[in-house]
């Protein structure tokens, strides 16, 4: 890390900066001072708080190793899943309270963010970060103004400039550390790599412009970072993307710097401050470019990529979407040489017994039959969103009375978003998402054809490819996990199930799930679900997202525990 402020480091670019945190002297022009003991216990005295304020000092992250990197990637992913939990948690509370169709919606995501603002859990305030922000990836998707400040990436719960006041500077200058590109102002000019982006102020209430804008604030703030040659981490925010949640996503483009600024008469006749704004090369692809190929891929697949594709749909419509497959690597078609199982095939034994069923008329509720089989709460919000992780989710079944618009028939839909599969240099064949997937969604079933022990034994000495459900990573526990805001919090024990003993057999039939990639930091989990029979011991392998997935971004499990005998992963591809 580097303290920042002298207008010598305007050539330094994030891989060419010395990896430790050096103060810099007064008389280079710091733009912040360096808290001496002193002060920092005074201010404790004078202004205790119940939760750190933001950092006066500028920092820059810079020469990560790859161990860093998985560090703060880590502690963000979880942050942000936590985010999530504890957002559609609140939702929950408030349509359990208020009633179910009563109208009201509570702004589960202020509440989540105060909630965690209160127990110190908002990211980067202990430094105000100039650059990248550690474990935030270029492409990461937010649906929320208040996760970007829970996160560190932008500070501002509504202004588009966020910045450092110049009563924090040492020398009484501003400086501007990121913008957020909506596309409300009538002035912006946005072509991507270059962005010519209008200041703030001399808005009316109704967000016309009604004066002249001033060089004050942020937009003085813009005017020194480009002085200074600091970067500017850009968000763009989409209005009305497909699946989205909200009216808006907002999605991190990298980094830019301030070239020029000028003050210019705007559309509606009035001054208006401008500034140009180039992308720095070297870095990966905007996710707002992504997110506008996969919008194209949805829906004309051959006019964006006319060379690469093997088929457009792998499922030959067996299952509820079409699961395209792209290879623009090899001549490799392996995908195409299996049958497709859009759902799991279990033992008829495994049907035997009683099957009881719920007699809702309209929608479950915690306290009917199936509510309660779940320990007195239905799994999933009204949103279809799953409330948190357990060892065992029972939904709605054949059993049932309630309409299949239940909300509590979930993962037994099939494939709930677009998925291809593609070819990959470092994964070999692997999976990405052409939708919008939202923390909480149901993605697909991890299907196969489902082996008791002794026959998986048979099955493995004939070399076929095996999935061993048993061994999947209990990533579910991490899902929901309230503990770290409220301390009562209890993991769930309830349904339990005992160890898993089989296996499922892909060799021969598999679904689009089988090529997923493991990792140890997943953005996909494995949820045990029954919901055509009771058989604990017989669950189905349902999928649901740990993050918020943007479009075209790979897909992950954490497959657990090492074939003994290969030394690898239990995974068909």
């Amino acid at each position: 890390m580097q303290r920042l402020g002298d207008k010598d480091n305007n050539n330094n670019d994030d891989d060419n900066n010395n990896d430790s945190t050096v103060p810099l002297n007064a008389e280079t022009g710091a733009i912040v001072p360096v808290q001496t003991e002193e002060n920092q216990v005074s201010t404790v005295v004078v202004a205790p708080q119940k939760y750190p304020k933001r950092s006066n000092e500028l920092v820059r992250v810079t020469n990560l190793s790859i161990e860093d990197q998985r560090y703060f990637r880590e502690i963000v992913r979880r942050t942000r899943m936590l985010y999530d939990a504890l957002r559609i948690f609140s939702m929950a509370d408030e349509e359990r309270r208020s009633g179910p169709g009563s109208g009201r919606r509570g702004r589960g995501d202020l509440k989540a963010a105060m909630r965690m603002r209160d127990r110190n859990l908002w990211l980067n305030r202990d430094k105000r970060i100039v650059g990248s922000i550690p474990g935030v990836y270029i492409g990461d998707m937010f649906y929320f103004r208040m996760e970007l400040c829970v996160v560190g990436l932008h500070g501002q719960i509504q202004a588009g400039i966020d910045y450092l006041t110049s009563s924090q500077s040492s020398n009484g200058e501003p400086i501007a550390t990121s913008i957020i590109v909506s596309g409300g102002y009538e002035d912006d000019d946005d072509a991507g790599d270059v962005l010519v982006y209008s200041g703030h102020g001399g808005h009316d209430k109704l967000g016309k412009m009604s004066n002249h804008q001033k060089l004050e604030g942020g937009n003085l703030a813009l005017e020194r970072s480009m002085h200074y040659g600091i970067e500017i981490r850009v968000i763009r925010g989409l209005k009305k993307y497909d699946g989205s949640i909200t009216t808006k996503v907002y999605i991190y483009d990298g980094l830019y710097r301030v070239v020029e600024s000028w003050f210019d008469v705007g559309k509606s006749g009035f001054g208006v401050y401008k500034y140009k704004l180039i992308r720095i090369e070297g870095q990966p692809e905007m996710g707002s470019t992504m997110l506008k190929l996969a919008r194209g891929l949805r829906t004309r697949p051959l006019e964006y990529r006319p060379v690469g594709y093997l088929t457009l749909d792998l499922s030959m419509k067996k299952d509820s979407m079409p699961v395209f497959v792209f290879n623009d690597i090899d001549n490799d078609q392996e995908p195409l040489y299996y049958d497709y199982l859009a759902r799991t095939v279990f033992p008829p034994f495994v049907f035997a017994g009683a099957n009881m069923g719920c007699e809702c008329v309209t929608s479950c509720n915690d306290g009917c039959l199936c509510g309660m089989k779940n320990g007195g709460e239905i799994a999933y919000d009204q949103s279809g969103f799953l409330l948190r992780g357990k060892p065992l989710v029972f939904e709605c079944g054949p059993h049932c009375s309630c309409p299949p618009g239940c909300r509590n028939r979930v993962s037994q839909k099939g494939l709930n978003h677009r998925l291809e599969v593609f070819r990959s240099r470092e994964t070999g064949w692997g999976v990405r998402t052409l939708d919008l997937i939202h923390a909480g969604d149901f993605i697909c079933e991890y299907a196969g054809v489902v082996l008791t022990s002794e026959q998986a034994q048979l099955f493995t000495m004939n070399g076929d490819s095996l999935i061993y459900p048993g061994r999947f990573a209990e990533k579910w526990a991490e899902w929901g996990d309230l503990s770290q805001v409220f301390p009562e919090y209890v993991r769930p024990t309830y349904p339990s199930i005992p160890p898993l003993d089989f296996a499922m057999d892909v060799s021969r039939m598999r679904n689009v799930a089988c090529y997923i990639s493991h990792s140890t930091s997943p953005n996909v989990m494995v949820q045990f679900v029954l919901y055509d029979h009771n058989n604990i011991l017989f669950p189905h392998l349902m999928l649901f997202a740990m993050e918020n997935i943007p479009p075209m971004r790979e897909l992950s499990l954490d497959y657990g525990v090492a074939d003994e005998y290969t030394g690898k992963l239990s995974i068909c591809n």
